[in-house]
């Protein structure tokens, strides 16, 4: 059976682990160092900390942007329950938004309305490595914490007054803080933990009060930074695979009735996972990818849509993704005769 999810590890990951387990450094130190270098490195970004979760991680976005307790924020009906969870635990509001069922994202007017309803932060969850209108949502004039978990290394063109492309910006880097998730089935995982980003100098600032004094038990172990800094350093080889994979899977699905989401093809997305929103019975097609010995999963389980299901009548669209939406098999180490196989199933889906 052809699992649905694979992290890839690599021999190159085993020996960066293995190496800070003989060196017996496995809490917090030097790889914590070097794996926040190589993330402002890759993203161009001015100052990052490396912590134990992503719900850490949002919780030190929360505090270094002094956010009032009891403060609606608005969060995605698709992001991870996580998120849900952890604002009534530190005593937000979660005002949950709507998706546009194009792409399962928020948009700018979605966003909008959401202000107009009380929001006064966005966490941006930027789902299966789309990436939304990001200029247009963060001039709307709220604080914009992204989460580039599924979406990291996407970018987005750069233009000047007169509409020439100067150069492309990394998605994460347009949010006044960020979040990079490295949970087992994030794009780049170093098996649990994240790294929370200030694109600019002013927020690393404030956030830096904070990162100070944080305690030892919120920092992310070297033995976590150690497989997270090859990951990061690999990225462009292994989505590189995933983007062969995707193409094949694209063109497979190019003649079928099931709908793949609109997204910005090339630097524009991250193939962080093979999303198809199905036109039959997800128990159908369970069935029979099942019978050729391929696993597929819904691919929004778990998220705050699933978590709070009496949100439904006012997130339409996103119930409708948790319930019609399912990921297929996609990661760099499936083999050349593994993701043929999954296509021919793709351009024969009932």
């Amino acid at each position: 059976m052809i699992q649905t999810y694979s992290s890839t590890i690599r021999r190159k990951e085993m020996d960066a682990v293995l190496t800070c387990m003989v060196d017996e450094k496995i809490g917090p130190g030097e790889l914590n160092q070097r794996l926040i270098q190589q993330v402002k490195e890759f993203f161009k970004c001015d100052g990052a900390v490396a912590l134990r979760s992503p719900a850490i991680a949002l919780a030190y976005a929360l505090q270094a942007l002094d956010v009032e307790v009891g403060s609606k924020i608005m969060i995605s009906a698709l992001a991870p329950a996580w998120q849900y969870i952890v604002l009534e635990n530190l005593g937000f509001e979660p005002l949950v938004l709507d998706v546009e069922e194009a792409n399962a994202l928020v948009s700018a007017e979605i966003v909008q309305k959401g202000i107009l309803a009380g929001g006064k932060v966005l966490v941006l969850h930027e789902a299966e490595g789309i990436v939304p209108d990001l200029e247009a949502i963060t001039q709307l004039g709220v604080p914009v914490i992204e989460d580039v978990s599924q979406s990291a290394g996407a970018s987005v063109p750069e233009v000047d007054e007169n509409g020439t492309e100067t150069g492309r910006k990394k998605a994460g880097m347009y949010g006044v803080y960020s979040i990079l998730g490295l949970e087992e089935r994030d794009v780049i995982t170093g098996g649990c933990g994240a790294v929370l980003m200030a694109p600019g100098r002013r927020e690393w600032i404030v956030l830096k009060k904070f990162v100070d004094a944080a305690p030892v038990t919120d920092l992310l172990p070297d033995l976590n930074c150690a497989l997270a800094w090859v990951q990061l350093k690999e990225f462009n080889r292994n989505e590189a695979s995933r983007k062969e994979i995707f193409a094949l899977y694209q063109h497979s699905c190019m003649i079928g009735r099931h709908k793949m989401f609109a997204r910005e093809m090339d630097e524009g997305s991250t193939m962080a996972t093979f999303p198809l929103v199905l036109s039959s019975s997800v128990k159908d097609v369970k069935q029979y990818t099942a019978k050729k010995d391929v696993e597929i999963q819904l691919a929004f389980a778990g998220s705050v849509i699933e978590y709070k299901d009496e949100l439904s009548e006012n997130c339409i669209h996103a119930k409708s993704l948790l319930l019609r939406c399912v990921h297929f098999p996609l990661y760099p180490r499936l083999t050349h005769s593994e993701s043929a196989k999954i296509a021919k199933i793709l351009s024969s889906l009932p």
